[in-house]
């Protein structure tokens, strides 16, 4: 028997390996350079306006689904953002399936007391060609109106894997959502921007520049923020507590200097979980569950000109169903929440879900998942009642 052959030196490997480790201390030294220039505690959240008048409910004044495209058997993930002078528009994803590959972002305009007929924001193939690369499937879609007027719209997309290689597109409108144009991929993670996603509407900030609620999920799972100039340029980006099974943040400003975030719970405890920030959004604490159910699913949380907070979750039903019943919560104080109204109350299997909320003037707008199948809209008046003086 010959001798065995000479193991064959491959410089070419190993020096192909080195530029690997190379690029990636790149990418984490240039992510945090990145992150660092801007300075979280200049940003403050909006003012807010306190009437004084405690609510004393809501009157619901119109109840409907939203048109949908022809022969599109799914939808979910609806996004609310108010337009200037009045109006709304609504945004969701509709397809065959969740990550099917002929999912597109769908919009539909509000006004007059109805909504319009939908038309097609984005596609996989339309992002992939604005983009320079393939994007495999498209999901959640968040929207906010800035005060000059431009509507940004943030949308989920991956390339290879699942939602764990998940990127978010930025897209811009000048014309009230009628067209859109991407701006960018959004920087948030040295792992290629990937494993980042949205879902909860942004808030706005004292001077015009606003934060955007996103999410980490890969192996395990915590929620951030990402902070915009009014020009709708990205900042900063600051981590949301120290918890590993929380996701999706609803932001509320309590006042310029306190902000709350209310999560989706990931883990064990089937409570919504919460965190707090004392100086504006800079440094973030843990704080104990609340009392509201939860078995991981998405919530909504609005501020009120009043001062109150609304929440608008899935309530436990009696059944054990985790998404069959949508409530409306009340709190006046961040802290403890009773029951406002049901928005809708299913049986063992219906599936009610991915709140979002907008309020205009005295009435609230609110959109969820109807049955995987549509998304429905509900608009209330908020009952206020006038303290006496």
């Amino acid at each position: 028997m010959g001798a065995l052959p000479l193991p064959v030196q491959r410089p070419a490997g190993k020096l192909l390996a080195v530029l690997c480790i190379a690029a990636a201390v790149v990418a984490v030294g240039a992510e945090t350079w990145r992150w660092s220039r801007a300075a979280l505690h200049h940003e403050r959240p909006a003012t807010i306006v306190h009437t004084g008048a405690p609510v004393t409910g809501v009157t619901e004044l119109s109840h409907a689904i939203i048109p949908m495209p022809e022969g599109v058997p799914s939808a979910h993930a609806s996004s609310l953002t108010s337009l200037p002078g009045g109006g709304l528009v609504a945004f969701w994803w509709a397809g065959s399936r969740e990550s099917g590959p002929d999912v597109k972002v769908y919009a539909s305009r509000w006004a007059n007391g109805k909504w319009s007929k939908n038309w097609e924001v984005a596609s996989r193939e339309s992002l992939g060609r604005a983009l320079g690369f393939g994007v495999r499937r498209i999901g959640n879609p968040v929207a906010w109106t800035a005060a000059d007027g431009t509507l940004h719209l943030y949308v989920v997309a991956t390339g290879l894997g699942g939602w764990a290689a998940a990127r978010v597109v930025q897209m811009t409108s000048h014309d009230q959502g009628a067209t859109f144009a991407v701006k960018r991929v959004l920087p948030m993670s040295p792992l290629f921007n990937t494993s980042t996603l949205v879902r909860a509407a942004p808030v706005a900030l004292a001077d015009g520049s606003w934060w955007l609620p996103a999410y980490f999920e890969i192996g395990y799972k915590y929620p951030m923020l990402l902070s915009f100039n009014a020009d709708g340029e990205p900042q900063r980006m600051t981590r949301i507590g120290t918890r590993t099974q929380s996701l999706q943040p609803s932001l509320v400003s309590i006042s310029p200097t306190e902000v709350r975030a209310w999560m989706r719970d990931d883990g064990v405890s089937r409570r919504v979980q919460q965190a707090v920030s004392r100086d504006g959004g800079q440094t973030w604490s843990d704080l104990d569950a609340t009392a509201l159910f939860n078995d991981s699913t998405a919530l909504s949380v609005l501020r009120l000109p009043n001062g109150s907070l609304l929440m608008l979750h899935n309530r436990e039903d009696i059944d054990g169903s985790a998404r069959s019943a949508l409530t409306i919560s009340l709190s006046t104080d961040a802290r403890t929440w009773r029951p406002l109204i049901d928005v809708v109350d299913g049986e063992a299997g219906d599936e009610f879900s991915y709140p979002a909320m907008s309020l205009v003037g005295d009435q609230l707008h609110i959109t969820y998942t109807y049955q995987r199948r549509a998304i429905a809209h509900h608009q209330y008046r908020i009952n206020l009642r006038e303290e006496p003086k």
